[in-house]
């Protein structure tokens, strides 16, 4: 593994104890992901999941007119793939990479062993699932209630965690495909942020200036979907190789209550 890369940089692989890791440490490949790149496409069936550490995916679906909308992003809180565990194989959306960078991928075969040993993984994997589907529900209503301006900023505050700086890579296009609206609309929500000072924008580069007025003026969404991530994931503590602890530590009994299966 690449001196400068750590699949610790991903929370979830982060969160699993040392023993735990250590059995998936060896099939885990780092893999560049450019933008636009597509992981998987609708009824096809999945080869590998993805623990993204810098990239971001989208979860896409595209109609019949070629109109799209993201139900939903991922980044370093989660993986991609989780039809590989469900029981599904396949999905109708497609998976596209939102925002360039790397990723850790593990074969189907490596992640079903390890899901099936009803250990901790599984547990984690599950409880991700269930804040995923918040994302996909909330997103859904979001796009269905709130305005544009209120959903960009939910989309750029979600962009803006996941990559951690504040100049992020995007285009207005891939904006409007994103929130599956007209590219005006994204033209005037965006014109609107920056007369707030709320970020700068230049052909390909939003810089996030004041993400104080960005979640002042998101809706409710994106505090709840953040909301519930934290609460599901809160009894979860890291390894020492995370970057979001500096000590050895163990998962709490909250999580690790059911002996685990090796």
């Amino acid at each position: 593994m690449s001196p400068n890369h750590n699949p610790s940089q991903n929370h979830l692989l982060a969160a699993l104890p040392t023993a735990e890791f250590e059995l998936l440490a060896p099939h885990l490949e780092l893999v560049s992901l450019p933008l636009g790149d597509m992981l998987y496409e609708p009824g096809r069936q999945l080869q590998h999941a993805y623990f993204p550490t810098t990239a971001i995916v989208s979860l896409l679906h595209v109609m019949e007119s070629g109109a799209s909308a993201e139900s939903a992003g991922v980044g370093n809180e989660g993986m991609v793939g989780i039809s590989l565990f469900m029981g599904g194989d396949t999905t109708p959306s497609s998976a596209v990479v939102q925002t360039a960078g790397h990723a850790y991928r593990l074969d189907r075969r490596w992640l079903m062993q390890e899901f099936n040993r009803a250990g901790l993984f599984q547990r984690l994997l599950l409880r991700y699932t269930q804040a995923l589907m918040t994302q996909m529900a909330q997103t859904a209503a979001c796009n269905r209630h709130h305005s544009v301006e209120q959903q960009l900023c939910r989309w750029l505050l979600l962009t803006h965690d996941r990559v951690g700086t504040r100049e992020l890579v995007i285009t207005q296009e891939l904006i409007a495909g994103m929130l599956g609206v007209r590219r005006e609309g994204v033209t005037e929500a965006a014109g609107k942020l920056q007369r707030a000072g709320y970020i700068s924008y230049r052909r390909g580069h939003v810089s996030v200036l004041d993400r104080a007025g960005l979640e002042a003026g998101a809706c409710e969404c994106y505090a709840l979907v953040k909301t519930e991530l934290s609460r599901l994931l809160s009894d979860v503590l890291y390894r020492q190789d995370s970057p979001s602890t500096g000590t050895e530590q163990r998962v709490s009994p909250a999580i690790a209550s059911r002996p685990q299966m090796h």
